[in-house]
């Protein structure tokens, strides 16, 4: 099957749109032209008919002969442009007389069926149009009376119709692709455009856009859907570039602080102690590392979108007191005071296992940026269909400027001012993929130095 680029095929389909219009349009005219020709010969036929019945009469001694002196003077005598040949039967279907311009031929004639009728045949090999009368005398009839005309013009014509038709009709659909191919090579220009843009665009050089046309058309919208998609692949492929850094250099520290630790520890004999120290030490770390590649992994998930979702009714009461006892050791090594009614039993429809990811992660957050001696208060309330949880905290809280940026991988407010607090800045990011992930509405409010409130609404 060939193969039309694209400009071709618009033209090409709009030529076969056109060459049916034409075709009709062709039709038409040649079929009003036919009927039109045909029309005149027959009322030209039918007026020369009836002249000649007018002319018609019958000999009183013999009621069986026609009159037809006077016809002969009449204008069969004359060169015509388009003939009329004319005749006369009797009773017997034998020639009575005939026009001149006959000659040596006679008109045929046809059964009775075809009496009163147009006829289309052959007089002397060429094309006439004829009718047959019959005559009558008190009912009874008498003869025939043939009228005919050649039908040489009307056939000139109709085929030199015919013939400018077929040849135009190839002619104009060629003039008229060139001209729609033009035309479609203009208003394809963008696409063209397009095409140019995107074989710039790699994933070394994502900053290359589409120029969007003037015309605010379907293929504005086309450039400007595209130019979107590569802003929020430009922005995915920097938040992967970053991502990737920051594991590099999280995964690397406690590494890093392991081999140095072991290090120190091989370099000379040292007390059972010191070894403990040593040794607990080290495992804190693996577990930090344990803990960051828990978390990775977690995140991997949500970003691959293969994380199976198990929709139930949960218990958010459970998943709440659950989490605190997780906790319980830091809360009260913190002393830290846990407001929290319950009077209520409250079930909201979502995945277990995630809902309790979330409420962990943030119950985490509240105790470790909490001062010591400070309150830890959970709510939970209806309102309307919404099941809506909040967690609140006085701890350091956070700056107003870094409260968009908190729920992006690995990063951390001001970590500098708090270098006891330890994270890896994707606890929030977490959050926000499951709530995102749920449909979970999640708002964050903070102010620095006064402490954090999270907010979780459940539809």
């Amino acid at each position: 099957m060939l193969s039309f680029s694209y400009k071709n095929r618009i033209a090409f389909n709009y030529i076969l749109s056109t060459a049916l219009l034409i075709s009709v349009v062709f039709c038409t005219i040649y079929g009003i032209t036919l009927y039109s020709i045909n029309k005149h010969i027959n009322d030209d036929i039918l007026e020369e008919s009836s002249e000649y019945l007018e002319q018609i009469k019958i000999d009183s001694n013999n009621a069986y002969l026609i009159q037809v002196d006077q016809w002969r003077e009449s204008d069969n005598n004359r060169v015509n442009v388009n003939p009329v040949f004319v005749q006369f039967f009797d009773n017997d279907n034998k020639l009575i007389d005939k026009s001149p311009n006959l000659k040596g031929f006679q008109l045929k004639l046809h059964k009775p069926e075809k009496d009163n009728q147009f006829v289309d045949t052959y007089l002397n090999k060429k094309p006439i149009r004829q009718i047959q009368i019959p005559l009558f005398d008190k009912n009874k009839k008498i003869g025939y009376l043939f009228v005919a005309m050649s039908l040489d013009e009307a056939t000139l014509i109709l085929t030199n119709l015919r013939n400018t038709l077929f040849i135009a009709f190839p002619l104009i659909l060629v003039l008229l692709f060139s001209i729609a191919r033009l035309i479609a090579g203009r208003s394809i220009k963008p696409v063209t455009l397009i095409t140019e843009t995107s074989s710039r665009i790699t994933k070394d050089n994502l900053k290359d856009r589409i120029i969007l046309p003037q015309n605010k058309d379907e293929l504005f919208v086309l450039s400007k859907t595209i130019n979107d998609l590569l802003d929020r692949i430009e922005n995915a492929v920097e938040r992967e570039k970053q991502f990737t850094s920051d594991a590099s250099h999280e995964l690397r520290t406690p590494l890093t602080v392991l081999k140095g630790t072991l290090e120190v520890l091989i370099r000379k004999p040292r007390n059972q102690a010191e070894y403990e120290d040593k040794i607990n030490f080290s495992i804190s770390e693996v577990n930090r590392l344990n803990n960051l590649v828990d978390q990775l992994l977690l995140l991997a998930r949500f970003e691959n979108q293969k994380q199976s979702l198990r929709i139930e009714q949960i218990y958010l009461n459970a998943i709440i007191l659950d989490a605190l006892s997780l906790y319980s050791s830091k809360i009260n090594d913190k002393k830290l005071e846990v407001l929290h009614d319950f009077s209520k039993d409250y079930f909201v429809t979502s995945d277990n296992y995630l809902v309790s990811t979330i409420i962990s992660n943030i119950i985490s957050n509240a105790v470790k940026y909490s001062h010591e001696n400070g309150q830890l208060v959970i709510n939970i309330s209806k309102s309307g269909s919404k099941t809506i949880c909040s967690i609140s905290d006085n701890g350091i809280g956070i700056s107003a400027t870094d409260l968009d940026k908190i729920v992006n991988p690995f990063f951390r407010s001001d970590p500098t001012l708090h270098p006891e607090i330890k994270g890896s800045g994707l606890g929030l990011s977490i959050v926000e993929r499951i709530t995102r992930l749920l449909n979970i509405e999640f708002k964050i409010e903070s102010e620095l130095n006064k402490g954090t409130t999270v907010i979780f609404v459940f539809e």
